[in-house]
């Protein structure tokens, strides 16, 4: 009996043995069959790569980033926003490419209903995120366009560039920080944050204001909102400022930032950053074109 129960112990060590063997050849030959070999040039743009894995470039990471420019053979339509020009220019000189300049871009936010210019009228009470308050009404100060003041930008932003004003209600972005990723304007419900061209010692002009609704109903939610008044089109002689569903904008790409149009604005929706102060003269002159309208 004892011997039958070795015998029967040894066969079964011998067939699972040789099951293995079997399975083991065919998992190598499958292995070999379907094996890709990977460009090491992936791992080597990779490497220069600043690994935030943010998404600015539109692929899923720095990974997916590395690949697609090794499989192009070219630098031409990627950009990696956190690294910007300097980035580019080591992975083009690393692949014996070409990099062309990419203008230096930075988020905005076109709302300026703070507290103040636009007094809140009810309160919210609910699940604090913008994508759900957006779902449920106007906003507190009763402008359908304007900022939530949740924060969902905020909490997108993987570069601490932005924060979240406790007197104003609005977001604040820094702009030494902010690498143009592109992230809170993907989470902002109401499209209120815009990629614009940074501008030369980052001056930029825009409207701070995306109201369509017309004038009268427009103020009377915010003192400072768009009355589409067309003062500004007007102004501007190099055909940058356009006017459509009753708002303003301004084409960074056509703005030759002369500063012409913010002072003719009657509720003072076009802002002007980093610019040193006007002159007393112009501001008088401003304000006495602004009589007559107000």
């Amino acid at each position: 009996m004892t011997e039958f129960l070795n015998e029967i112990t040894l066969f079964s060590v011998i067939s699972l043995g040789a099951i293995g063997g079997v399975a083991a050849i065919v998992l190598y030959m499958v292995a070999q069959k379907f094996k890709v070999i990977e460009d090491p040039r992936i791992d080597k743009v990779e490497e220069l790569l600043p690994g935030a894995n943010c998404g600015g470039c539109g692929l899923a990471g720095c990974r997916a980033l590395a690949e697609a420019i090794v499989k192009a053979e070219s630098l031409e339509g990627f950009n990696c926003p956190p690294g910007g020009n300097d980035v580019m220019q080591d992975i083009a000189k690393a692949m014996g490419w070409e990099a062309g300049e990419k203008t230096p871009m930075i988020a905005v936010v076109r709302c300026n209903g703070t507290r103040e210019f636009a007094p809140p009228k009810v309160r919210y009470e609910g699940l604090m995120t913008c994508a759900f308050a957006h779902s449920l009404f106007a906003g507190e100060g009763g402008c359908p366009y304007g900022c939530l003041g949740c924060g969902d930008c905020v909490e997108a932003c993987n570069f601490d560039a932005m924060y979240m004003d406790q007197e104003t209600g609005l977001p604040v972005i820094l702009d030494d920080k902010c690498v143009a990723c592109g992230a809170c304007v993907k989470e902002c419900p109401r499209n209120i944050i815009e990629m614009r061209k940074k501008g030369k010692k980052d001056r930029r002009i825009f409207v701070s204001c995306i109201n369509e609704e017309k004038g009268g109903l427009a103020r009377k939610n915010c003192k400072v909102a768009c009355i589409g008044c067309g003062r500004c089109v007007k102004e501007c002689k190099f055909d940058a400022i356009s006017m459509e569903n009753n708002l303003a904008y301004i084409d960074f790409e056509k703005c030759t930032l002369c500063r012409k149009c913010p002072p003719v604005c009657p509720t003072n929706a076009i802002h002007e950053l980093n610019f040193p102060p006007r002159k007393q003269k112009a501001e008088k002159a401003a304000a006495k074109e602004k009589e007559p309208g107000e």
